[in-house]
Formats: C-alpha cells, structure tokens, sequence
C-alpha cells in the first residue's frame, strides 16, 4: 500500500475557465440527436455517465474479503455473473461482475471511486493485487423495454435469449464492429459497459436498431 500512488481523477471545476468533466456521449447527443418518448415507443436508451469503474485482478479470497468490508459485497460466485448492492449498502448502489479467472469490473457511484480504491488498498495491505481506476474511458448506458432484446439481437452476436442469458450474468462480446461488457442486471433492463471510443458509434448504431420499435431516449439519468 505505501508503494502506491493514488490521485483523484475527478476535476474539481472552480471557475469558468476550468474544463468541466463531459459525458462520453455528449457531442453524441448534441449531433445526434435524442429522440423522445412516443405512444409507440418500446425501447428506452438512457446513460448512466460519470460512475466510478475500478478494475480488480487479484487472489479471489483476499478481494472477497476486502470487498464484502468495504463496499458489502461478496465476489460473484460463478463465471460470468453479476452481483449488485442497494442504494442501503456502505458506499450506495454499486455492482461487482465476473470478467475472467483473477479480474472483476466493480462500479461504484460517481465520486466515491478514489474513497474506495483507497479503502480496498488498505483492507488488502500487503496483497499481491491490482486496481486500476477506469472512470474516464468507460460509460454505462441501458437498454429497457419490451424490444430491448430485439435491438441486442441486431447488434451482438452472443445468444440473448433468457434461458441462455438469465439476470445476474455478464458478458464481453461483439457489438456490431466494436465489443462492449454485455449486462442483465434485472428481468426488464440490460447494460452495456462501453470504452469511451466506441460510445458515438455505439450510441448511432443503437438509434438505427431501435428505430423501427420507437427508441426514446432519456438524458440526465
């Protein structure tokens, strides 16, 4: 632990003058456009930015403990699967995802990324481990309605079907010409986890599938 650096890669905006944090999906937004909800609409889109993203690699025991200390959740039990606290829990609503054998992708609320990290560091002493901080490269958007699964089935080529993909797994796959962490966190909403050079393109290619069942999209989620 004394080894490691830590910063907050958070800015603070003080004045005018400092450049204020952005969504990876603003200019989308801006140039693209946002469609609204309609009578017809039954594919909702929103972004969930500026949460915190902190990837875990490590001894599967010692992360287990540290986690279920800090953030009150236990690492996944199976591959690929995805575990999630309340908005009760000791850092708020957050979620804990398989990746492979030593890595895991944990988000946090937006702001506690570097408390956490520091917390994880200190309950983890001398562990051999590694937490990188990927706040700023990645955004959350999600997929909700009764055509959500018809908009992935356009888009991924992993099977979407519910009695190969239940709530609570998680997966990489391919995105059209892009890959995204692939979510299912309920019965009604799907996640994708997206590196910030593909959110545009993903965020376009999502209006083009969705069009033909309405997609809305909702900003400020």
């Amino acid at each position: 632990m004394s080894n490691v650096q830590q910063f907050d890669t958070r800015p603070v905006v003080e004045n005018e003058w400092e450049i204020a944090v952005e969504s990876p999906l603003s200019c989308s937004l801006h140039h693209s456009g946002a469609p609204q909800a309609k009578g017809d609409s039954q594919v909702i889109l929103r972004e969930r930015p500026f949460l915190g993203h902190l990837m875990l690699r490590g001894g599967a025991i010692v992360l287990d403990e540290a986690l279920r200390e800090v953030v009150g959740l236990s690492l996944p039990g199976e591959p690929l699967g995805l575990v999630q606290s309340l908005s009760g829990g000791p850092v708020g609503e957050c979620s804990l995802q398989w990746l492979s054998p030593d890595e895991w992708l944990l988000i946090v609320p937006g702001g506690e990324e570097f408390d956490v990290e520091r917390r994880l560091r200190e309950a983890l002493g001398d562990a051999h481990i590694s937490i990188v901080n990927v706040s700023g490269g990645q955004t959350l958007l999600e997929l909700e309605g009764d055509k959500a699964r018809e908009v992935l089935k356009k888009s991924v080529a992993y099977d979407v079907y519910p009695r190969h993909f239940p709530v609570g797994k998680g997966v990489t796959t391919v995105f059209a010409k892009a890959s995204v962490i692939l979510r299912r966190p309920s019965d009604t909403r799907w996640e994708l986890v997206v590196r910030r050079s593909f959110a545009d393109y993903i965020y376009r290619w999502l209006l083009d599938a969705g069009e033909e069942y309405g997609i809305a999209v909702e900003e400020g989620a």
